[in-house]
């Protein structure tokens, strides 16, 4: 017998609750519903059963949104949670993706939008969610963009792989620009289009978006395929040497501009680092490991959300920390970084080392 799956929905607006409650019984996989009318009941509530997924409304007094998003992520890593808004904010979408939330959605307000935002529920739902992108079930990114241009849509697609983070401007049906990591047009779309999972949403269509990208999208779409193949048949026909075996992700990190070191470490077993380039790496990984504890204990304190990443500088060093799911990241550089491009590559380190 299939066990249905469970949801808590947290608003401090009861008619609201009733009205999702009623929109997620339509929801194939026909899940339990549990109410929340604060950020207290709901964490309790988390605390005494399982559930599949916590919708948040991010306005609510005492304890909002944020914050119960932020704690709800820190004690059940694997619990679903979409996070409910009524305001248009980029700087809150930011916020609460850095959060690790899997959806960001303003309330719906039409009935095609209302059908968009079950299909993201139900693929969040599905038990086949580990894989993929998250918001149309069972699709690739590719066959996202496809239906989109076959479609003759007009849309802005946002993909969301780890800490980084894409756009793909699709008007009329046809691929508009690409912009991600400070790359745009073509170079942007094939980097995106390498991301083998993650979450993506629909956002507004923008006709006066600036044209980077002139090719169809079949024909783009099978330009970076046959890229990405001739990228690893190079590899397999390289000499038998240390480029034969495929890197591991420490070593992809290792490989980076101007890393002179860089060491992982596990929380759950202190003392337990893997380096590369790190002089005394068990001494470094005790002082990251106490080092992002305290920032983050800083942060609960002042609510303001998951810690993304430190930059220090001293006499010898220019040093970069970041948590990972089970620890933390240490990058050393070998002269001193622009404070943008050492935190574009403490992202790229951590989306490298994330399972």
């Amino acid at each position: 017998m299939q066990v249905r799956p469970r949801v808590l929905l947290t608003d401090d607006d009861p008619d609201l609750l009733e009205l999702y409650r009623e929109l997620l019984s339509r929801l194939p996989s026909q899940p339990e519903v549990r109410l929340a009318t604060n950020g207290l009941k709901a964490l309790a509530l988390l605390e005494e059963e399982p559930f599949h997924l916590l919708l948040c409304d991010l306005k609510m007094p005492k304890m909002d949104g944020l914050q119960v998003l932020t704690i709800a992520r820190r004690r059940f890593p694997q619990l679903r949670t979409v996070a409910l808004t009524a305001l248009t904010d980029e700087g809150l979408r930011s916020r609460v993706y850095a959060l690790g939330v899997d959806l960001y959605w303003q309330k719906p307000s039409n009935e095609q939008e209302v059908q968009l935002f079950l299909d993201s529920l139900e693929s969040l739902l599905s038990r086949e969610a580990s894989g993929g992108f998250r918001g149309v079930q069972s699709k690739s990114l590719v066959d996202i963009l496809q239906l989109e241009c076959m479609s003759q849509n007009s849309t802005v697609l946002r993909i969301t792989h780890g800490p980084l983070v894409g756009r793909i401007w699709i008007l009329r049906g046809e691929l508009v620009d690409a912009e991600t990591e400070g790359m745009v047009g073509e170079e942007a779309f094939a980097c995106i289009l390498g991301w083998k999972s993650g979450t993506f949403e629909q956002l507004p269509a923008e006709p006066d978006r600036p044209r980077r990208i002139f090719k169809s999208c079949n024909a783009l779409l099978l330009e970076t395929a046959q890229a990405m193949d001739e990228s690893g048949m190079s590899t397999t026909l390289e000499p038998e040497s240390e480029a034969t075996v495929a890197l591991s992700p420490l070593d992809q990190v290792a490989r980076m501009e101007r890393v002179a070191g860089v060491l992982r470490f596990d929380t759950a077993n202190p003392g337990t680092t893997e380096s590369r380039g790190i002089e005394l790496p068990q001494v470094r990984g005790e002082w990251a490991r106490r080092t992002l504890e305290r920032f983050q204990q800083v942060g609960e304190c002042l609510a303001v959300g998951m810690l993304q990443q430190i930059e220090g500088l001293s006499w010898q060093h220019h040093m970069g920390l970041a948590p990972l799911p089970s620890g933390g990241l240490l990058l050393e550089w070998q002269t001193r970084m622009a404070s943008a491009r050492a935190a574009e590559q403490l992202r790229k380190a951590v989306a490298l080392l994330q399972p």
